[in-house]
């Protein structure tokens, strides 16, 4: 995710207005409404930050077609529009409600707006994050503070936005981790820090919401299939080995697909598990790193 200028509270508020009662599109032949069928999912509420293209996109397409309705967060409005089309093709409401994460007053009012037009809220994604390239000590400190700002940061505003509603509904938060989050790898940049500050945040939250009723759960997916990988990093090479440009700067693991990834999401979301490692091989991985470190850091060299 690209960082981008602060979309006014204004904006969101006017787009907010236009989307109050959102035009439903005609659903295709092909695709049936999931108004027509019960799911777990169904007339429950789910915001996803960074929810206009990506992963973000394929995860509220899942939520969507499961029956839940969607508020789409991110910068770009007209990104923000044309997924919510897309979206409205499962029969659900989605609203698009542009917002900066990163700005206290712009989340505050995204969650706001979200509860004001559906009178509640069940499942909050913290999406939003950035990747980068660059060995750690070429990182200046307003470098990893901005990295931070966005994948760490971000999320303990749209947290605290949103946990008064989902401890009213004991429902679901759901942050988007890393496997770079459990083991780091070269050539991140800041990128693992801030993950493992995710990581740590979201075990934390779950021991101390999970009596309150309130499931939390971190995902740590690896590198995630996207239209740009290879290139996103062009301009962050100097200096590094070729492979840094690759998808997770070269770990020998195939790019998983978003749509799979989104539907192993929502069935660990209903079983209300602590975590996701995907894929799941990747777990004997982490152990092993964590229980011998040398031995870790001979497997990362090996497989980065």
């Amino acid at each position: 995710m690209t960082p981008a200028a602060s979309t006014s509270t204004t904006a969101s508020s006017l787009t907010m207005s236009a989307l109050a009662e959102p035009r439903q599109a005609p659903a295709p032949a092909a695709v049936v409404s999931s108004k027509t069928r019960r799911t777990y999912w169904s007339g429950k509420v789910v915001i996803v930050t960074g929810g206009s293209s990506g992963f973000g996109r394929s995860l509220a397409a899942a939520f969507a077609q499961a029956g839940a309705d969607v508020v789409i967060s991110a910068r770009s409005l007209d990104a923000l529009e044309a997924a919510a089309e897309q979206l409205r093709q499962y029969g659900t409401q989605v609203l698009a409600i542009p917002a900066d994460v990163t700005q206290t007053d712009q989340v505050e009012s995204l969650v706001e707006q979200a509860v004001r037009h559906f009178g509640r809220l069940d499942v909050l994604v913290n999406n939003v994050g950035r990747s980068a390239r660059s060995a750690v000590l070429d990182v200046s400190p307003d470098d990893f503070s901005e990295l931070m700002e966005l994948n760490f940061l971000s999320a303990v505003r749209c947290t605290r936005a949103a946990m008064p509603h989902l401890l009213r509904s004991r429902g679901h938060l759901i942050n988007i981790g890393s496997l770079s989050g459990k083991s780091a790898s070269r050539y991140v940049g800041g990128y693992a820090a801030t993950k493992f500050a995710l990581a740590g945040y979201t075990q934390q939250l779950r021991l101390e919401l999970s009596p309150k009723g309130v499931h939390v759960m971190l995902v740590s997916p690896g590198p995630i299939e996207r239209e740009d990988a290879g290139q996103r990093y062009a301009d962050q090479l100097e200096g590094l080995p070729a492979k840094a440009a690759k998808p997770g700067a070269g770990v020998r693991i195939s790019p998983i697909n978003p749509d799979k990834l989104s539907q192993a999401i929502l069935a660990a979301c209903r079983r209300r598990q602590p975590e996701l490692i995907y894929p799941g091989m990747a777990r004997l991985f982490i152990a092993v790193i964590q229980l011998f470190p040398r031995l870790g850091d001979w497997l990362v060299r090996k497989m980065t």
